[in-house]
């Protein structure tokens, strides 16, 4: 077998050797490490065994991991067959029950049933995230309508995160009012569940699913796992993840090394472009060139900074340029109603083309209807939703 196998609390040595002979390549690990397994972003193994034959009950970190972490499969070995031990694991979600005296073959036959009922590993999101070179730029314009656009497509369940921990704008440019934000997701990355998350995010009219900046300012300082936690769990339940991403912030820049992407927003103004290149620079050094893009908003042929001088003062190609229409750009803030919605205008079209460009995705949907919040990626089917 080529699984990856962790045991957990136990001090047996033949125990040991017979996972080894079922492929398991490590020592045991003490039984305080079940903690640490069970946080939201930890890496998990295919098959955990768990020895309690010296306690009389689980482990309390276990109902966590099955919660956080519903596909590792988790393996009891007890001294006998409890019913009220039966019971609780049942409940805690164990998926496979063993007694003594423990044979390799049991073993290998559990692990067997136990990986023939895995499902197919789900595909990460892809994640893309949008930061703005200066304030004012029309960043979360173009992360709100890139969002739109990709659901317009039928891409696939699309999330906007507005890391802006207070006062972004995205559920404004939405038209949604959010009663939860992400800084409620942020204090309970201990708690994030399907559960949870669903009470914590907002689908907006036009379908995109949002977690929304707050009115209040987190108490504690904002922690980079916290922020890599989030987005993380996202990532295993959206096919993709549009993050708005403030630049002033070093730690959130600091953690968004799980991005597909990051698109620098800039326009055709000096001072803005000097900004742009200070900004590519320090993030290429980070996260390498060729996960960066740039991108014109309220691109002007007219400007006497052309696009080529764009690319020539940040060192990166322009992937793509926005044309300014800045009424009709206006007049969808004012709706909450993201422009990407209407067709018949050169920036809805010019979005719809970036987000082709983005994803690959090239057929429009025809007739596309909502999916659930925790749909299946390997579709083509998702909200219609819009996104800046």
């Amino acid at each position: 077998m080529s699984f990856n196998i962790v045991l957990i609390g136990s001090n047996d040595r033949q125990l040991e050797e017979a996972l080894q002979a079922c492929g398991m390549k490590g020592p045991a690990l003490a039984g305080s490490e079940l903690g640490a397994l069970a946080q939201p972003g930890a890496r998990q193994p295919d098959v955990l065994v768990i020895d309690i034959r010296d306690q009389s009950h689980l482990p309390a970190a276990l109902p966590l991991l099955k919660r956080q972490h519903p596909t590792t499969g988790v393996v009891i070995v007890a001294s006998r067959l409890d019913p009220s031990l039966l019971l609780e694991a049942m409940r805690s979600g164990v998926n496979e029950f063993v007694t003594d005296p423990v044979s390799a073959a049991e073993l290998e036959a559990a692990i067997a049933r136990l990986m023939a009922q895995r499902p197919a590993p789900a595909v990460k999101a892809e994640v893309f995230a949008f930061v703005g070179a200066k304030g004012g730029v029309g960043t979360t314009t173009v992360a709100v309508n890139v969002a739109t656009a990709i659901s317009k497509l039928g891409a696939g369940t699309t999330l906007l995160l507005d890391l802006h921990v207070a006062n972004g704008d995205a559920a404004v440019f939405l038209g949604a009012e959010p009663r939860f934000s992400i800084v409620d997701a942020l204090e309970n990355t201990h708690r994030l569940d399907e559960a949870y998350f669903r009470g914590l995010i907002v689908k907006t009219k036009s379908g995109v699913e949002l977690l929304a900046s707050s009115d209040r300012v987190m108490v504690a300082p904002i922690d980079a796992r916290r922020i890599k936690a989030l987005i993380d769990f996202a990532s295993r339940h959206y096919r993709y993840v549009i993050l708005d991403v403030p630049r002033s912030d070093p730690t959130i820049l600091d953690a968004i090394e799980a991005v597909t992407r990051i698109v620098i927003v800039a326009n055709q103004e000096l001072a803005t472009v000097r900004s742009a290149s200070r900004m590519a620079g320090a993030l290429r050094q980070r996260y390498g060139k060729d996960r960066l893009s740039i991108v014109v908003s309220r691109a002007d042929h007219l400007a006497e900074i052309g696009q080529d001088d764009v690319e020539r003062a940040v060192g990166a190609p322009v992937r793509h340029a926005f044309p300014s229409d800045y009424r009709r750009a206006l007049q969808a803030v004012n709706k909450g109603r993201p422009l990407t919605l209407d067709n018949h205008n050169d920036l809805s079209a010019s979005f719809l083309k970036f987000a082709r460009a983005l994803t690959g995705f090239q057929k429009p949907a025809a007739g596309k209807s909502s999916s659930a919040l925790f749909g299946l990626f390997g579709g083509r089917k998702g909200p219609q939703e819009s996104k800046r």
